[in-house]
């Protein structure tokens, strides 16, 4: 009997090979979406109960071929389309071995999913669940929003791709870099919201982080030559691997300073190390080879206090010198604070007071209240503390910066 868990790795592996082929066969990118969605249901019920069949790619292909003609048929206002979809009786593959053309299935779709007439919400939550096999309700709970709300999401954006006259087809090559940049950018937006919650209970989505690592796994097998692919998932394989030592027995934060880095991962250091140190050698540099760079010096420190803090700090200026964001100014304060003393760590953080970008968020006053503290401005630093607290929807992090608050009264 296969596990829960082989079923589950089972239909998501599936789903983006067979939505590939249903779409490159028929077209109309929505229903042909739904219906896979109908086929990976039908398997989670089947399979327990009956096996997993030899070939799982061509069972799913030929329940979504079916879900997908009975419905063509089904509705009257699209008889045109009934007739071409009858006609062309689905060829159902017999192996689950990819066909010449086939092996890039993945990437189209995942340029599809991030097309550009779509927000990062929806680019999002398409991904999750066309390419990622996540069921709707899935993806409602990790967002912390009703299944109907998210739903009627999914249904926009695919009626929004469909308006454009998307095709399921590679970007044109003067597209490719600019299509590229927003597909990574989306699997690393999904990566952080699963490694560090927005808000909720909890602090992590396991299930999102986990999802983030297996689709630029999948991107990284056909696009092995590209450095800042093999960055982005060096940076996620050595941010996980800290992952089992965020958290207390109590689901507390535990921060990176005071971890056990007896229960880091080895195995995912090792193999992070060495796809960023094989990309950086290859260049040109990026900023995902350079944000791994940074995370695998944290890493490679035996306790906080070895921490090699310069090699961070030139790291972040050059991070800051070719992609320039007021998050990475705000984490390079935190190096020069560590290298040349709290005062000149404030004195940076100064310059992001006025940045829009930063408004509202907690992280500036977290890191501020931070600093000061390490200056010895106990008053100071329990204000920011507390108004970073305010102002974060993670209830371990309210927790945490509140908890830090109270040690300073």
């Amino acid at each position: 009997m296969t596990s829960g868990r082989r079923l589950e790795d089972l239909v998501r592996e599936a789903a983006p090979k067979v939505l590939g082929a249903l779409v490159r066969r028929y077209g109309h990118f929505d229903e042909c979406e739904d219906a896979v969605q109908e086929a990976l249901l039908a398997a989670s019920v089947q399979w327990p109960r009956d096996g997993v069949p030899d070939s799982p790619s061509a069972w799913l292909t030929a329940v979504a071929s079916r879900r997908l003609i009975d419905q063509v048929r089904g509705e009257a206002a699209r008889r045109r389309r009934e007739e071409t979809v009858a006609a062309r009786s689905p060829v159902v593959d017999t192996t689950d071995e990819p066909r010449p053309g086939d092996r890039d299935d993945t990437l189209t779709l995942l340029f599809l999913c991030c097309h550009p007439v779509l927000t990062p919400s929806t680019q999002i939550a398409l991904t999750l669940r066309a390419v990622g096999g996540l069921t709707t309700e899935q993806i409602a709970r990790a967002f912390l929003v009703p299944e109907q709300t998210m739903g009627a999401r999914i249904s926009r954006a695919k009626q929004r791709i469909r308006s454009a006259g998307a095709e399921f087809r590679p970007p044109p090559p003067e597209e490719w870099p600019e299509r590229l940049r927003v597909v990574l950018h989306v699997l690393y937006l999904i990566f952080n919201e699963g490694y560090t919650a927005s808000s909720g209970p909890s602090l992590e989505r396991h299930e999102l982080a986990a999802e983030a690592i297996r689709l630029t796994r999948a991107l990284h097998r056909r696009l092995s030559e590209d450095g800042e692919v093999a960055g982005l998932l060096a940076l996620m394989l050595l941010t996980d691997a800290r992952r089992p030592a965020r958290t207390g027995p109590d689901g507390g934060l535990v921060p990176l300073a005071e971890q056990d880095r007896d229960l880091w991962d080895r195995a995912l250091i090792t193999e992070g190390t060495g796809l960023v140190t094989n990309a950086m050698s290859r260049g040109p540099l990026g900023p995902y080879q350079l944000q791994a760079a940074i995370a695998a010096v944290h890493v490679d420190a035996k306790s906080a206090e070895d921490t090699d803090w310069r090699q961070i700090q030139v790291l972040y200026q050059i991070l800051e010198r070719i992609a320039p964001n007021p998050m990475v100014t705000l984490n390079r304060a935190i190096a020069v604070a560590m290298t040349d003393g709290p005062a000149a760590g404030l004195a940076l953080l100064a310059t992001l007071d006025e940045d829009g970008r930063l408004a509202g968020h907690h992280r500036l006053p977290a890191v501020r209240a931070h600093l000061l503290e390490m200056a010895g401005d106990r008053d100071a630093a329990r204000d920011s503390y507390q108004l970073a607290a305010r102002r974060t929807a993670s209830l371990p992090e309210q927790r945490y910066l509140t908890a830090r608050a109270a040690r300073l009264t």
